[in-house]
């Protein structure tokens, strides 16, 4: 019975608490698609104040905003990724593949008997 090993990888980041990691990165990337942070939650089953909370505490772990947002208006308020979130988000996502794709290279290197089987 040789069932086929898969390496699942996580990546959080921390400064001196969790700042970053797969959950606000969806979240931004939804913003993106959106262009509002209520929108993007609610694309995630997620509450709006969960959501703010969420995006607060990675700028304050981050030190940099996220997004800007506009309020009402004859079009409406939204939200825009910030210059800093883009090149953070990309940056994660490069590094996230790159993991996984080292993970593999591990698993295989280190699982080898197993798939002998």
């Amino acid at each position: 019975m040789s069932e086929l090993l898969r390496a699942v990888v996580s990546v959080r980041l921390f400064t001196d608490r969790k700042c970053f990691g797969p959950g606000i990165a969806e979240l931004l990337r939804r913003v993106d698609e959106h262009h509002s942070l209520r929108a993007a939650a609610q694309s995630m089953e997620m509450a709006y104040s969960k959501a703010w909370t969420i995006m607060k505490n990675a700028e304050n772990g981050l030190g940099c905003k996220l997004l800007t947002s506009s309020t009402g208006g004859k079009n409406g308020g939204g939200a825009e990724l910030t210059d800093d979130a883009r090149r953070i988000l990309a940056a994660y996502e490069r590094c996230c593949e790159k993991l996984r794709e080292r993970a593999d290279e591990l698993l295989a290197e280190e699982f080898a008997f197993y798939t002998e089987k």
